[in-house]
C-alpha cells in the first residue's frame, strides 16, 4: 500500500516522498480469516475536517504527526521545496512537518474536501 509522505529536513524545509506501508498476513478479526495488515501505530486522536470550496491555508506546519485519508473532493499541497502534489479520493497523507516552515494546502474545484485524520503520538 503506497502514502504521501511529507517530511522536513534539518534546516526545518518540507519534501515530499512516496512510501510503502508494508503488510503481511495477520489475525485481524478471528475467527474470519487472515489478512494482509500493518504493524499497529499508537494513535491519539481521530479528526475529520471539512474543508469548503475555494479554501487556501496560508503557509503552515502540520498540528502534530498525523495522517490523513481523503475521503471526497481533491487538495493541492505544497512542499517548503517548491514540490507540488494532489491528493484525491482514496489518497493517503502522512504528515510530519512538525518544527519547519510548513506547507500550503489549496481546495481544488468546486467540491469541498472531507478527510479523515488520524493524529499520531
Amino acid at each position: 500500500m503506497q502514502l504521501l509522505h511529507l517530511t522536513e529536513d534539518e534546516n526545518g524545509v518540507s519534501h515530499f516522498g512516496d512510501a510503502g506501508i508494508a503488510l503481511a498476513m495477520g489475525d485481524f478479526a478471528p475467527p474470519a480469516p487472515p489478512l494482509l495488515l500493518s504493524e499497529a501505530e499508537v494513535a491519539r486522536a481521530l479528526v475529520y475536517l471539512t474543508l469548503p470550496a475555494g479554501w487556501d491555508g496560508a503557509k503552515h506546519r502540520s498540528p502534530r504527526r498525523q495522517v490523513a485519508f481523503c475521503l471526497s473532493g481533491r487538495l493541492r499541497v505544497e512542499a517548503g521545496d517548491g514540490e507540488v502534489r494532489e491528493i484525491g479520493p482514496g489518497g493517503i497523507w502522512r504528515m510530519e512537518d512538525v518544527a519547519g516552515s510548513g506547507h500550503t494546502t489549496a481546495v481544488l474545484g468546486d467540491e469541498e474536501v472531507r478527510l479523515a485524520i488520524v493524529q499520531l503520538e
